[in-house]
């Protein structure tokens, strides 16, 4: 048992002093420092409040140009009456001339007056004469997406007088309709289910942990083949057989690397918790009501068994590919149908959280690969039955004990075949040697 504590150490200390772990940390609590202070960030930019687009129109009285003008007028009028406009329409005097209007409204963009202008043509079925609107940018498509939701609006509002309702019919229909939404559990009595808050806090915190879990895999799994095999390539794995038993290796290795990723994380978590507790990201999360004690206490710890067994299938099975390899230029090729795996759950997940109860959602969170990302996804954003639950953490168990036991044969009789890398026949043979 000695020597099993002695490779947790090694690896724990090893990994930690290095340059690579120590500056990717650090670059990662950095990002994740710069993403939860991004609105405050923008804010201290954008001292000047929201910004509002000067769009300009020629006013004219004559009768060519009447129709245009009325529907800048109608425009102006429209969004001086709203609070938070981002749009102001700016008249124009008539030159009288087509060509020197327009010389005008150029020399207003050069001039920083207004942002682009609109260009009326000849009447349309809309009521409306065509409009163009011309400006130096590229795909405005705010600016005319304003306007014609504007348009919309005047055009409603202009039938439904002539229709003759009153100011009070006219306020009904324009008043919104809203409908609230609550996931409720239709196996459980008196469930009062989540709210659309309570569903937000629990996507989002759900999308963290599938996120830590993937990249908790990916380096650690990688970290446990590459040290695997560098171990071989250098013929220390001679040295340290005589000494330490292949399977203390192989399991004080993962344990190492799995202190390693847990004080990662737990990095991590501090420096999330630190910035979201900040005053100005408190009250950023007031305004968009997230509330994180709102996480269900059940749903943290299925995500941390979720997590931790995940992590330690993932890295068994990344030990025993490694132990086959001895040279570290194959290693990628060789840890690739793992990394596939890990990608097939996390992109699952990922691109579900719209349909967490999808069918390949469902089948796949009983798949010991695939169910420490999916299965949680579906218990972040559904009812799902406990029975299911137990069903898919015993088949992740079974899953671990079947790749403990295989990998242990693997990395024992791998860690000593040295030179090309050996088949599956040959890996079968030699394991037969071995009694676990």
């Amino acid at each position: 048992m000695n020597s099993f504590w002695t490779v947790v150490g090694f690896t724990v200390r090893n990994k930690m002093r290095g340059k690579a772990f120590l500056i990717t940390t650090l670059v990662i609590a950095i990002i994740m420092c710069i993403g939860v202070n991004v609105p405050y960030i923008i804010e201290q930019f954008d001292k000047g409040g929201k910004k509002i687009t000067n769009v300009g129109y020629i006013q004219s009285a004559s009768e060519e140009l009447a129709a245009g003008s009325a529907t800048g007028d109608s425009l102006k009028v429209y969004f001086e009456q709203q609070e938070d406009a981002s749009i102001k329409l700016v008249p124009f005097e008539d030159k009288g001339d087509t060509a020197a209007n327009e010389d005008q409204l150029k020399q207003a963009i050069q001039d920083k007056t207004i942002k682009g202008y609109l260009d009326f043509g000849a009447m349309s079925d809309s009521g409306f004469p065509e409009m163009t609107y011309k400006s130096e940018k590229l795909m405005e498509f705010s600016q005319t997406g304003a306007l014609q939701t504007a348009l919309q609006t005047i055009r409603m509002t202009t039938v439904l007088s002539d229709a003759g309702l009153t100011d009070e019919q006219m306020k009904q229909l324009n008043t919104p309709i809203n409908i609230e939404s609550v996931q409720i559990s239709a196996t459980e009595d008196g469930a009062t289910g989540r709210t659309p808050s309570e569903q937000g806090v629990n996507m989002g915190f759900i999308y963290v942990i599938i996120i830590f879990l993937f990249m908790a895999i990916m380096t650690s799994g990688q970290l446990i083949a590459a040290e695997v095999t560098a171990e071989k390539s250098s013929r220390v794995m001679e040295i340290l057989i005589t000494s330490v038993a292949p399977l203390k290796q192989m399991f004080g290795k993962i344990f190492g690397m799995f202190i390693v990723v847990l004080s990662q994380v737990a990095l991590y978590v501090i420096v999330l918790y630190v910035n979201v507790t900040l005053p100005h990201n408190k009250e950023t999360l007031i305004n968009f009501d997230i509330d994180l004690s709102k996480i269900e206490p059940s749903l943290i710890i299925y995500a941390l068994l979720y997590f931790f067994t995940g992590f330690f299938l993932f890295a068994t099975l990344y030990a025993a590919v490694g132990s086959i390899v001895s040279r570290t230029e194959d290693l990628g090729q060789a840890t690739m149908p793992m990394t596939l795996i890990s990608l097939a759950g996390f992109y699952i997940s990922i691109f579900s959280l719209s349909s967490p109860d999808s069918m390949l959602v469902k089948v796949t969170s009983f798949i010991p690969l695939f169910s420490p990302f999916v299965m949680l996804l579906r218990l972040g954003l559904t009812d799902v039955p406990f029975w299911e639950v137990a069903i898919s953490i015993a088949l992740l168990l079974v899953a671990i004990y079947v790749a403990v036991y295989i990998s242990a044969k693997i990395y024992r009789t791998g860690v000593l075949m040295y030179g090309k890398r050996p088949s599956w026949k040959e890996i079968r043979k030699a394991m037969k040697a071995y009694k676990i």
